[in-house]
């Protein structure tokens, strides 16, 4: 069994451009702690690296596993950032598209509420998105926020 390496996750952040402007693909987590919760907690899909594993290899199962939607080459390396409790994430950009209503998440599962000693299976994400650049700094967690700006000096709108 593979064990995860701690503080260390990494995730893809999927773009698009409709009508020549630049869209990315955000994730809102699931479970009841994120239920009411919106500006600020959003998130490109990543997850913790496994011990031995590459970021990028981990990068590609995460986006997998949260989105149902296979990520495809060529990856665009963006800035590792270091989350407000310490979380380093490793990303990277691709061109994709997909219909956000289709997107379906792996599950984890936990006790809510806490000492009830019910159990019950949550979505890791409950919900995905396009956003604009600009609404996308609005709703992402702040310490991400950079990946955008980083995104948005490398590529460039196909009017371009």
């Amino acid at each position: 069994m593979k064990r995860n390496t701690g503080k260390r996750s990494a995730g893809l952040l999927m773009y698009r451009f409709r009508e020549r402007r630049l869209e990315v693909l955000l994730v809102h987590p699931g479970g009841p702690y994120w239920r009411r919760r919106d500006l600020g907690v959003w998130s490109i899909p990543k997850g913790l690296l496994e011990d031995g594993e590459e970021p990028l290899e981990a990068a590609r199962r995460e986006f997998e596993e949260e989105t149902s939607v296979a990520p495809r080459e060529p990856y665009l390396e963006l800035p590792t950032v270091q989350q407000k409790g310490g979380k380093i994430v490793h990303a990277w950009a691709f061109e994709g598209d997909c219909d956000p209503a289709h997107v379906r998440s792996n599950t984890f599962e936990m006790e809510f509420p806490p000492g009830s000693g019910r159990i019950a299976e949550y979505p890791e994400i409950d919900r995905a998105e396009f956003f604009s650049p600009e609404e996308a700094r609005r709703k992402i967690n702040p310490a991400q926020a950079a990946l955008i700006d980083a995104l948005e000096t490398k590529v460039v709108s196909p009017s371009e």
